[in-house]
């Protein structure tokens, strides 16, 4: 996997897209060892807000947790889960504002049971930010056959309930994709 940071995808851009502000409830689903979503989230959401990091690894997890604590960033939570396990996620239904999938429904070929569980997650009216590799060959990232392609995720969103807000480029090799709840 690669750990390129802003030179990839680029935070700022993203987060400006996501809409997302002080005092809301915040889930990066997969957020990976470097928190590149979640310190820049919790900055913004504030004291009032708080910044689920959500994976499935413990070590990612545990180094999210030190950073938080050598940051004094208090409205960082982390939460182990299993995203394609209905139910797994130990967030309350329904609470979140936002949630992020960034980079991490390449990783799964249970995509749609993911996408499920960040909708059970989100309030009526949320939005689900999804940033994944454009189909087209680069030269590193996953192999093309593990890409996600946007309309099968447009469709397969759609079924679950969510309309598309706006689509975005990501950056040189990474689509972005709103969607909100009905």
């Amino acid at each position: 996997m690669m750990t390129g940071g802003n030179a990839l995808l680029d935070a700022k851009l993203i987060l400006g897209r996501s809409g997302i502000k002080e005092g809301m409830k915040v889930a990066d689903l997969g957020c990976g060892a470097s928190g590149h979503f979640v310190f820049p989230s919790a900055r913004i959401v504030g004291k009032k807000g708080i910044v689920y990091a959500v994976d499935i690894m413990k070590t990612i997890l545990q180094t999210i947790e030190k950073r938080a604590k050598l940051e004094n960033m208090q409205n960082v939570r982390t939460v182990w889960s299993d995203l394609e396990i209905f139910g797994a996620t130990k967030i309350e239904a329904g609470s979140l504002d936002t949630a992020y999938l960034i980079n991490t429904l390449y990783q799964s070929k249970k995509r749609m049971e993911i996408i499920r569980e960040a909708a059970r997650l989100l309030k009526k009216s949320g939005k689900l930010i999804v940033v994944e590799w454009k189909s087209t060959a680069s030269p590193f990232g996953p192999s093309v056959e593990d890409r996600v392609d946007k309309e099968l995720l447009k469709t397969g969103s759609a079924k679950l309930g969510f309309s598309i807000e706006e689509e975005f480029e990501a950056g040189e090799y990474h689509y972005g994709v709103i969607f909100g709840k009905a």
